[in-house]
């Protein structure tokens, strides 16, 4: 057996006890403390990004597809069905699929109160099990081969200011010359907590706008165009852009909703600094705790200068102690984190304020790839710390450090 690592052992904290095994827990705690923290920051974060943005994502898709036009409305130029981009689309293997909406601006007349609204018209290719999981009560509107249902689904926010539930009947007023109005159900109530949905999206059939846009069944205000690989946008935003009409535009999710996904990419740069911060911690504590130990074992340091041992033997003998620290440190810090990542994500045992956070609960992301580096990079730096300390037994005199008390 290898002497350094055998003597190491010997003075580890299974063996050892008093102050020495007091340290050894200590160090371990605070590197097991500092690497639990850091994977739940890791998994909070991205439970946030990914929740919020698949929000977005989930109403307008990760790009549009609209006709050109000067002004900034609410309300699209149609464009046919029998566009070059729609009927060529598939050709791109990064799409997923594709949804065909309009809107339309009107007001929502309850028993005492009128509301602002925007209709967004949905077709037979609305991914409605996608969506079904914002819908809170009632059920999904039906859209029919020919002819118009007449049924719509409101956010929670809208019905609670118009007292409307699942059921009700409603007037919906809509912006136009001459105006027009239209008597519909509601047959849902959805939630999203996103405020820039919940506070004016209304969702109703695209034919019931095509009536009262006068446009023909083949005409649609934009395309929502959804791809496979989200983070891969900038590249998919030139691909798509090559293959559109010459009218037609391509706008990206993330330049639509800037303020929301900028506060996401913030959120990055603090949980950066907030890590950075807690690894410096735990591995400070490493060096200063493994230095600590040298000076314990001054004597045995002495000792074994004088019956002959290198340097070199003596320094391997504190970096295995401090590599049996990191190792258990690791699995405790690991175990730890993602134990408690694991009871929420499946408890849901902190909630949150929807209105605050735009979720009711602490949402929580599996991202392996970035765990094994953070493990490695804690790893990595740590050996590299712990031979900081050890260069001091090189300066150690045998004579002196048996005296040492």
């Amino acid at each position: 057996m290898n002497l350094s690592y055998f003597i190491a052992k010997r003075i580890s904290f299974k063996q050892a006890g008093g102050f020495s095994g007091t340290i050894h827990r200590i160090a371990v705690g605070s590197l097991a403390v500092g690497l639990g923290v850091a994977i739940l920051a890791i998994m909070v974060l991205g439970g946030f990004q990914k929740t919020v943005s698949n929000r977005v994502y989930g109403f307008t898709g990760h790009f549009q597809v609209q006709k050109f036009q000067m002004s900034n409305a609410f309300e699209e130029l149609p464009f046919s069905l029998n566009s070059d981009f729609y009927k060529n689309y598939s050709k791109l293997p990064f799409i997923t699929k594709v949804q065909s909406f309009a809107h339309k601006a009107a007001l929502l007349k309850g028993d005492e109160e009128v509301e602002g609204v925007l209709m967004k018209g949905i077709g037979q290719d609305f991914d409605s099990l996608e969506f079904a999981k914002y819908l809170v009560e009632g059920r999904m509107i039906h859209v029919p081969d020919s002819g118009v249902s007449n049924e719509v689904m409101l956010s929670r926010l809208i019905a609670n200011k118009l007292l409307l539930n699942v059921g009700d009947k409603v007037t919906m007023y809509f912006v136009q010359e001459p105006p027009r109005f239209r008597r519909v159900e509601v047959v849902g109530i959805f939630e999203t907590y996103l405020e820039n949905f919940d506070e004016k999206i209304v969702i109703g059939e695209l034919q019931t706008i095509r009536n009262l846009n006068g446009w023909s069944r083949d005409q649609i205000g934009g395309v929502e165009v959804f791809v496979d690989r989200p983070e891969n946008s900038d590249d998919y935003f030139d691909r798509i852009d090559q293959t559109l009409d010459f009218d037609l535009r391509l706008i990206d999710s993330r330049e639509k909703f800037l303020e929301i996904f900028d506060w996401l990419r913030l959120l990055d740069t603090n949980v950066i600094v907030f890590i950075s911060l807690i690894g410096f911690v735990a591995i400070f504590n490493m060096g200063a705790i493994l230095f600590i130990l040298i000076m314990e074992r001054t004597q045995m340091i002495g000792l074994l200068k004088a019956l002959g041992a290198r340097d070199s033997q003596i320094r391997r003998i504190f970096f295995w102690n401090g590599v049996k620290i990191l190792g258990r440190g690791l699995l405790i810090g690991n175990a730890f984190g993602l134990g408690i990542g694991f009871l929420q994500d499946q408890f849901r045992i902190v909630p949150l304020d929807p209105i605050s956070y735009y979720m009711a609960y602490v949402p929580i992301d599996w991202n392996w790839p970035v765990f094994i580096l953070l493990n490695l990079g804690i790893s990595i730096l740590t050996a590299l710390v712990l031979w900081i300390p050890v260069l001091v037994i090189s300066k150690v005199d045998p004579i002196k450090s048996i005296r040492f008390d």
